[in-house]
């Protein structure tokens, strides 16, 4: 949600009166952030007036004091959520015909405030059963809001039952409404025709392939690959050569395609499935399924990528040498064959094995991979990649099992071909200078900032006081010592649980990366240019790149088949922001509900192990305790600081310690001290499922 330029005037106006989005702690506390206030505003419970946690609110501030700023909330102007999902309960059963009052016991620990449910708002669901209520009525702050039953999810405790919460919860609805659903049945049921390969650049004789998680339906992105030789080239259109190539003699060089699904084909703008796929923003992954944004009869069927049928794709082609320079370049619309499906462990194997299959091919593009891997880190880009877990479950959808995700070479493959793809689209759609004119256009980056100087301050403090020597040139720590440092971690006999706390901590220095229409680069990537073309089955944001990439390449500079008022390019300019505003907050829901699925899978394997002992790590700290991260499963808990009985301990913010404050030792020595990245042994002591928490105790 932004705060408004009409906000900015009323707030010079009515300095007393302030607008802002409002956070709320689990201890019913807002904080308000401002334009105009450095710190947040403090609204204590009685001060809310019905706000809740995400809210866009008008604040009166109250006189001022020598403590800190306090106010309290005089309206809602929008509320960012108006449904919630928990369990369904009653106060007193119905006696002799006498109504029932029902109420919902929300599971979002944000919502401070059950939620009353009149008897005709049921909608046929029964006690004790986790349902989806929508607020329907709040006016008064001293009295709960009226909700009315919109879905029955299931029973609590039920895999699928919080599957569905967890998703509901953060807007996504697993159900597409039936004229979606009919309309992508339509398409699917015409499939490719004729006429749909005019126009095409013809690549089914050229070798394709795709490579994705073996448990993958939607395939959105393949590959081709072709040696060319002098004679290939001369074929090259003059004003895509350069150097002078074509000569006779040269080194042989690669053609290679990213070939993404052509979903801008299929979905129109302002057809019932662009208005859905814009209202879902992103397919979401949750542990044992994915929401997709589009049907599945176009997700995982017509658009899906699929070896031995024919695609229609949208292309970048490239024609590299061997130390991986771009020579030429290609985009356009194309027709593709795939001819085999790899998952990550064969093509890892493929690459690795000389008689795999296409294991020339592959071990080209590997090589090729890993230079432009070696460019993009001498540009300074940071190493984030984090370990991630995976569950085994059973078929009722328990945690049998926690297994670490292995990244290979097949992995960084893709991913270095997919950022090219991203990099050179968002470089051609972005607006130039002509003969020292702007040109007009407009596009959506995908944009990542440079880290704060307060974060990266308190970062260098951290490393320092770990025993790392870093330095800040203009309040940021160079990208290549960030990476030093990692490297230094990933030798035989590296401290791995160290690694990961450094690299914890690096990545709660960075900003988050978001769409916008006003590019700023990539800083993690070290790009200039930086869009999001190669998931459009996932993603809403690469659809419109792919519409504002077909009308590039039909001369149409200022697009405007987009779903956006074509007056000017400062109307389109407004509508893409708002767009990219969106976007990145579905990004976030999105993100939210895939993290909260893998805790309640985490809570749920330790509800099991109740009494069990294992080896942690120290991955955060906070006044009230320590949190502990499993070694093998990453299953974080907390351990509480009253549970640490075997001193009085002082926990110091700057310096990420806990410190025991024993008085009868010798003098010289210190309590026991506690650090981030210590390794610990803990012992389960108790998990809540229905607030995703598990406590730990040390042992």
């Amino acid at each position: 949600m932004k705060i408004s330029n009409g906000m900015k005037k009323h707030q010079k106006k009515h300095s007393n009166k302030l607008e802002g989005i409002i956070s709320i702690t689990a201890k019913g506390t807002g904080y308000v952030k401002t334009l105009t206030h450095k710190d947040d505003i403090e609204i204590d419970f009685k001060h809310l007036n019905t706000a809740l946690h995400g809210d866009l609110v008008e604040v009166t501030l109250h006189a001022k004091s020598h403590g800190r700023t306090t106010g309290e909330v005089s309206k809602i102007l929008s509320r960012a959520k108006k449904a919630f999902a928990g369990i369904l309960e009653t106060e007193n059963p119905a006696k002799d015909g006498a109504s029932k009052l029902f109420f919902l016991k929300p599971d979002d620990t944000k919502m401070y405030t059950d939620i009353l449910i009149p008897q005709n708002m049921v909608h046929g669901a029964k006690v004790g059963e986790k349902v989806f209520v929508e607020i329907v009525s709040w006016l008064d702050s001293r009295k709960a809001p009226e909700g009315k039953v919109v879905k029955i999810l299931g029973l609590p405790g039920d895999n699928d039952t919080e599957m569905r919460a967890i998703a509901m919860e953060k807007g996504f609805d697993a159900e597409l409404p039936k004229k979606v659903e009919e309309e992508a049945r339509k398409i699917k049921q015409a499939g490719i025709k004729d006429a749909d390969y005019d126009g095409r650049r013809d690549m089914r004789r050229t070798l394709t392939f795709t490579i994705d998680p073996a448990d993958a339906k939607d395939f959105d992105d393949a590959i081709s690959f072709k040696i060319l030789r002098p004679a290939d080239l001369s074929q090259t259109p003059l004003h895509l050569r350069k150097n002078g190539e074509g000569r006779r003699g040269e080194e042989e060089l690669y053609e290679i395609g990213i070939h993404i699904a052509d979903v801008s084909h299929y979905v129109k703008v302002n057809s019932a499935l662009d208005v859905e796929a814009r209202e879902r923003g992103m397919s979401v992954y949750l542990v044992d399924r994915t929401i997709p944004m589009l049907p599945e009869v176009l997700s995982n069927d017509l658009c899906s990528l699929v070896p031995n049928k024919d695609r229609l794709t949208m292309s970048a082609i490239f024609v590299l040498d061997k130390n991986a320079n771009v020579k030429s370049e290609w985009y356009g619309r194309t027709v593709i064959h795939s001819r085999k499906r790899f998952s990550y462990e064969e093509a890892e194997e493929s690459i690795k094995k000389s008689n795999a299959p296409l294991h020339r091919e592959l071990s080209v593009l590997n090589n090729l991979a890993k230079k432009l891997t070696k460019e993009r880190f001498a540009k300074g880009a940071i190493s984030l990649d984090q370990e991630e877990v995976k569950f085994v479950l059973d078929k009722n959808g328990a945690p049998l099992k926690v297994i670490k995700k292995e990244r290979g070479d097949s992995n960084r493959l893709i991913e270095e071909f997919m950022l090219l793809a991203n990099k050179k689209v968002a470089e051609i759609l972005s607006p130039k200078k002509i003969k020292g004119r702007a040109e007009e256009g407009v596009s959506i980056y995908r944009v990542h900032d440079l880290p704060s100087k307060e974060k990266m301050a308190d970062l260098a403090f951290f490393l320092r006081s770990l025993g790392h020597k870093v330095s800040l040139r203009d309040g940021i720590i160079p990208s290549h010592e960030i990476n030093k440092l990692l490297e230094s971690f990933d030798s035989k006999h590296a401290n791995t649980t160290m690694r990961d706390t450094v690299h914890r901590a690096v990545i709660r220095s960075m900003a988050k990366a978001i769409y916008s229409t006003k590019n700023i680069g990539h800083y993690g990537l070290a790009f200039n240019f930086y869009t999001h073309f190669t998931s459009p089955i996932r993603r809403y944001p690469d659809i419109i790149i792919h519409r504002l990439l077909g009308d590039y390449l039909a001369k149409n500079k200022a697009p405007t088949k987009v779903g956006v008022p074509t007056a000017s390019v400062g109307n389109k300019l407004l509508e893409y922001e708002k767009m990219s505003l969106i976007a990145s907050e579905q990004e976030k829901r999105a993100s939210d509900a895939e993290r909260a699925s893998i805790k309640y899978k985490q809570v749920e394997y330790m509800s099991a192990r109740l009494g069990e002992t294992f080896h942690g790590v120290i991955s955060g700290m906070t006044e009230w305790g320590i949190y502990v991260e499993e070694v093998e499963t990453k299953c974080e808990g907390l351990v509480r600081m009253r549970d640490m009985q075997d001193d009085f301990y002082v926990f110091n913010e700057k310096k990420l310690e806990m410190m025991g404050q024993k008085k009868n030792l010798p003098a010289g020595r210190q309590g026991k001290k506690y650090r981030l990245g210590d390794k610990v042994k803990i012992k389960v002591k108790g998990v809540d499922l229905e607030r995703k928490t598990i406590d730990y105790v040390l042992v």
